[in-house]
């Protein structure tokens, strides 16, 4: 697994949580539900504030490692969080080590592979908040681009 250590700053978001885990194949059914409802309900239009259009899915409050419960958070990064629309919460990704990576190709089988690759190697993970970052790679390229961010110890 090719990655490279980069250091963020706190990224404070709003966005629509799911709790869920990946234990008997729960979060793949409920992740996939949670992106429709994002797109379905046009979310990031209702999302006050915004930086960019660029998406963010956090994967945040983890019970204990990947194994356990998680909340995953489809929203984006916004200037301030005073304002909520109904339905959304806000959330602060704290800002850490992360080892970055991109993952290339049609999904969702482009995130599975990536993600199984994460959680079988040896990065010395905090679970404070790890993030994927749907930007202009996402939108522009094909096959698509998504960078993740898996926080790491420094």
């Amino acid at each position: 697994m090719e990655y490279q250590v980069v250091s963020r700053e706190p990224i404070p978001m709003i966005g629509i949580e799911l709790r869920t885990s990946n234990s008997m194949g729960k979060a793949m059914l409920d992740i996939p539900k949670h992106w429709e409802k994002f797109y379905r309900e046009n979310m990031l239009t209702k999302i006050p504030n915004r930086k960019s259009d660029d998406i963010i899915a956090t994967y945040i409050d983890y019970e204990s490692d990947h194994s356990g419960a998680y909340s995953l958070i489809i929203g984006c990064e916004v200037n301030e969080t005073e304002e909520l629309p109904e339905g959304m919460i806000a959330k602060t990704i704290p800002g850490a080590s992360f080892a970055m990576m991109t993952a290339k190709g049609p999904l969702p089988i482009s995130m599975i592979n990536a993600w199984r690759e994460i959680w079988s190697s040896d990065l010395k993970r905090t679970y404070s908040g790890d993030f994927e970052l749907y930007g202009s790679r996402f939108r522009e390229c094909s096959p698509p681009e998504i960078d993740i961010f898996v926080a790491i110890e420094s």
